[in-house]
């Protein structure tokens, strides 16, 4: 672990904290990012069957905010935040949150799940050619490797007739794509700027900007109003899974390995996010699993891994 810090550290993208991170809050951290990001996609899907997207993404992230406010005088020292880091946070929030996410809730009402978590899984390729662009980040043969396949996988995965086809389909996979953009941006912007130390200042600032905005811009967009008393308990309890573990406990491992972990690093949840939205949307939801989104996905995976332990082993010559 001391090895990972001495390699981050050294990276130009990466801003360390003084203080060292545990190995327990690591581990239950990326657990966090992997499995319960995972399977976020599967209750969103089941949240807005009833719920329209923007408003329930609202609702998620002030409830989230709310509760952490809740208990801020036990876990926050709201004296130390300066102006600078709760305007970075806001933005921040504004493009995971707002962009990102309320994008990857509205193309979930088009799309399956599992199939958008596999889109999302080329995250990482989006964001070597960011960096190339924004940082000049060169990409090494190994990483050009990667690129390939991820193309190849992506061409296979959207190419499907069997699950594109839907009339309305294209406005999802137009929305998740995105998603890839805003959120591989927010990760390099976040590793650049100063931003809350605390990390439940940071999400609690994050979820409640996002929240806000995501009111305005449901008003916006004209969304249906929602009768909460008449919802099945299926979409109660997918909010409620969203609040708790998906923005409280997921977002805030999220920040908290940005604080440590290279973005680049991070975005791996990508390798097990799509394996667990494709189990959990085939197994509750029926959703169609086909050989070729299978195969799609193994290439797709292989090129983010090519990707990955190419960095990884640039840091460690370093």
């Amino acid at each position: 672990m001391a090895m990972h810090k001495r390699i981050f550290a050294n990276h130009p993208n990466s801003i360390m904290t003084k203080e060292n991170a545990p190995l327990i809050a690591i581990i239950l951290s990326f657990f966090a990012i992997y499995i319960i990001w995972g399977s976020t996609y599967l209750f969103v899907a089941y949240a807005v069957e009833e719920i329209p997207p923007l408003k329930m993404a609202a609702v998620r992230f002030l409830l989230a905010s709310f509760i952490i406010l809740i208990f801020s005088p036990l876990l926050i020292k709201w004296k130390e935040v300066k102006k600078a880091e709760i305007k970075n946070a806001m933005i921040a929030g504004f493009m995971f949150l707002t962009l990102g996410n309320g994008a990857m809730t509205y193309a979930l009402q088009f799309i399956d799940s599992g199939f958008s978590a596999l889109i999302i899984s080329a995250q990482p390729l989006v964001l070597l050619f960011m960096m190339k662009a924004i940082n000049g980040t060169p990409i090494k043969p190994k990483a050009m490797i990667g690129v390939g396949l991820g193309i190849l996988g992506m061409y296979l995965l959207i190419s499907q007739q069997g699950i594109t086809s839907g009339p309305d389909q294209w406005k999802g996979l137009l929305a998740i794509i995105s998603c890839l953009f805003t959120w591989g941006y927010a990760s390099m912007y976040v590793s650049k700027v100063e931003m809350p130390k605390s990390i439940f200042v940071n999400s609690a600032i994050q979820m409640l900007f996002s929240g806000f905005s995501l009111i305005i811009i449901s008003f916006l967009f004209r969304e249906p109003t929602v009768n909460w008393l008449e919802l099945k308990p299926i979409s109660i309890f997918s909010v409620l899974y969203l609040v708790i573990f998906g923005s409280i406990m997921a977002f805030t491992a999220f920040n908290y390995l940005l604080k440590f972990i290279s973005p680049e690093k991070v975005s791996t949840s990508t390798y097990i996010n799509p394996i667990v939205a494709l189990m959990l949307g085939w197994y509750f939801r029926d959703e169609l699993v086909t050989m070729q989104s299978v195969i799609a996905a193994g290439i797709l995976l292989t090129g983010v891994y090519f990707i990955n332990s190419n960095k990884v082993k640039k840091k460690a010559a370093v």
